[in-house]
């Protein structure tokens, strides 16, 4: 496993992980883990760009009702 050191870090930060760490059961150190992990698995720009790429040619052509009016009428209902 590698290892990072962050240096300089805001107390005010520093108190606000510690205290999303307690309200999520954790120690600090899993905390900022979780949030490093969590913030590496999302899109790139460029993968985000691929994966909605891929998607309009798979509804290319096709033409989709508004649902606005469905809504309305279950939200009156």
């Amino acid at each position: 496993m590698t290892q990072m050191l962050v240096r300089d870090l805001d107390p005010e930060v520093v108190e606000r992980l510690k205290e999303r760490a307690r309200s999520n059961g954790r120690s600090l150190q899993k905390e900022v883990r979780a949030i490093l992990e969590g913030a590496a698995e999302t899109y790139t720009l460029a993968e985000a760009r691929e994966v909605t790429g891929r998607w309009q040619e798979r509804f290319s052509g096709r033409r989709f009702s508004d649902s606005a009016e469905l809504i309305r009428e279950d939200r009156d209902a």
